[in-house]
């Protein structure tokens, strides 16, 4: 079958670009985004496509040049549902608050939701494509909803995990390491629904680069995938730890490590930590599942992946407390950068989350500078740890519109994101509006220590 209509029931950091690419690449198909926030649909429509809700290089241009052609953003999510041949589940899968696999297990109520809004709603066959992370075998809880509760229509389940980095997330979807599709192989409809979906991606990825599995084997290739990147990220972390007191440099045993090219170079930068929506809550995932399993012995081994990426942010935080006298209260210190990693305005799971609080707990003043983040997101970031009252964190922490503002009269600055602009700054000039002795912490080990030394800096990073 040829796919005319589709429909994707989520507009956020995965929907949003994987649809605008697939409507770019294929005019003849309609795509339409649905999502019950009605504030972000309206960023979506955005006369102004440089405001759409989500920051990545070149998606605005994306957006422009098909919004309103053949891709749409909308709230009636029940007339694109029944106008779709294909549609794509693309919802938020958060690690459980409560209950059974508190803290580990993802959350799939809203994926459950779909499912029956789909069973309700559908009059004609559909193709139902998880392209939110999901656990193991989520497929066939899926099917049993939308068998068992539907109109008599005929569904066909498909996993199609999405592999693009934040930052990195148009050119990652115009040219893909692989596409994953997994699917019904033993029956005629479950493979004319693979190639159904093969065929909207092959406008543009050559078929040498899309895989077609089963469908578990497609949902566990996602949870290991960036459980693979995490642990790379973890162990370069741990190591900077030992050099530090060793005093070996984690940069020259980075760029050593990486030009093994068993190995290779990518992931091994040591950092305050890896963030972002799907590390953490992945791997989390993967240990619970391992649990459930009765296999203890994996599962402690994946948990270690993040005890170390939860040690790494508080040593950093540390860190400065200790180099600034063991105390910071009433002290002011620049955070720069606030989003996990630089080219996305996407906060989740961030370092700089953590730190700050970490820093806000010991009473000292947090001044914070992100080229794409708003005030808004940051205090909503503090106030969802609940470590404090909003009040508290709207007294305590500071959100300005540039560097030097943070910076002014401050006791240390820590570099968070690694945004270019952060590279560039008259870091001399920085300096003489300090309080002195001026510190500097680079979390990313953006800058070089030599110049910021010859300055008049005291400069820490991570692995010196």
């Amino acid at each position: 079958m040829k796919v005319k209509n589709i429909c994707c029931i989520g507009a956020g950091y995965v929907g949003g670009p994987t649809m605008a690419i697939i409507a770019q690449k294929s005019p003849e198909i309609t795509v339409t985004v649905v999502d019950i926030n009605e504030q972000r649909i309206a960023a979506w429509n955005n006369p102004d496509v440089e405001h759409i809700p989500i920051y990545e290089p070149g998606l605005s241009e994306v957006v422009a040049e098909a919004r309103g052609r053949n891709l749409f953003f909308s709230t009636d999510v029940d007339a694109a549902i029944d106008a779709a041949d294909m549609i794509f589940i693309s919802v938020n899968t958060p690690t459980k608050t409560y209950g059974m696999g508190k803290g580990m297990a993802a959350d799939l109520k809203y994926i459950e939701l779909c499912a029956r809004q789909i069973a309700r709603v559908a009059t004609t066959d559909k193709i139902v494509v998880e392209k939110s992370t999901l656990p193991v075998r989520t497929a066939e809880a899926l099917k049993n909803i939308l068998d068992n509760t539907g109109n008599g229509v005929n569904f066909q389940i498909l996993s199609n995990p999405e592999f693009l980095a934040e930052g990195t997330a148009v050119s990652d979807l115009h040219k893909p390491d692989r596409v994953l599709i997994g699917g019904d192989l033993d029956t005629e409809a479950g493979r004319e629904a693979i190639q159904a979906l093969v065929g909207v991606y092959a406008h543009w990825v050559t078929e040498d680069n899309i895989l077609t599995t089963n469908v578990w084997s497609s949902e566990l290739s996602k949870l290991t995938a960036n459980a693979f990147l995490a642990q790379r990220v973890s162990s370069i972390n741990a190591l900077s730890e030992l050099c530090e007191v060793t005093g070996a440099d984690i940069q020259e045993v980075s760029k050593a490590i990486g030009m093994d090219s068993r190995i290779g170079p990518k992931f091994l930068q040591a950092s305050v930590g890896f963030g972002g929506s799907c590390f953490q809550k992945d791997i989390l995932n993967l240990v619970y599942i391992a649990k459930s399993f009765g296999l203890h012995e994996v599962a402690d081994y994946w948990e270690q992946v993040i005890i170390m990426n939860d040690h790494q942010k508080r040593r950093f935080a540390a860190k400065l407390v200790k180099t600034l006298y063991n105390t910071v209260s009433g002290k002011r210190i620049a955070m720069l950068g606030w989003a996990f990693k630089k080219d996305t305005n996407d906060t989740r799971e961030s370092a700089s989350i953590y730190v700050a609080d970490y820093l806000l707990n010991e009473q000292a003043t947090v001044v914070v500078y992100d080229p794409k983040v708003t005030q808004e997101q940051i205090l909503a970031d503090l106030d969802y740890l609940g470590t404090r009252s909003e009040a508290e964190n709207r007294a305590l922490i500071h959100v300005v519109n540039s560097a030097e503002e943070a910076c002014d009269q401050a006791h240390a600055v820590a570099l968070m994101t690694e945004w270019d602009v952060f590279k560039t700054l008259d870091w001399n000039s920085i300096y003489a509006h300090m309080l002195k002795p001026a510190f500097l912490f680079d979390g990313r080990r953006l800058l070089d220590r030599k110049v910021l030394e010859e300055i008049g800096f005291d400069f820490y990073a991570i692995g010196s």
